[in-house]
């Protein structure tokens, strides 16, 4: 569950224990259409950091979408972002940077979110 409008969560360590092999691959995919998926560094200042990335990215605009449900700027924040990464999964675990963290970015919640882990090896 997100907790307000815009929102990032670190979902690293959730992944991780839907890892069940030595080597192969981890798909990571949010399906939803007002959400979205980075990897970075995550730690509070950098969370407000991205919180204030997307509200300022796309600004409140005459988008024509909002005449149907007033949330055109997180389907484009979605789109831009993007819903699914890869890893690559070596000796039983992520192959991530020191600080790479997987993400999950809410654009328009509060909401309940899916996200799908398909781990092939």
């Amino acid at each position: 569950m997100t907790k307000d409008k815009y929102d990032v969560i670190d979902i690293t360590d959730k992944v991780e224990k839907e890892i069940n092999i030595d080597d192969g691959l981890c798909i990571v995919y949010v399906p939803h259409a007002t959400a979205g998926l980075i990897v970075n560094e995550f730690e509070p200042n950098i969370a407000q950091d991205y919180v204030t990335l997307f509200k300022t990215l796309l600004p409140k605009n005459d988008w024509r979408h909002d005449k149907i449900d007033d949330n055109a700027e997180a389907h484009l924040l979605s789109s831009l972002f993007g819903t699914s990464k890869t890893f690559i999964v070596k000796d039983g675990k992520l192959v991530l940077g020191t600080w790479q963290r997987i993400i999950l970015c809410e654009f328009d919640g509060p909401r309940n979110r899916r996200v799908v882990v398909k781990v092939l090896g």
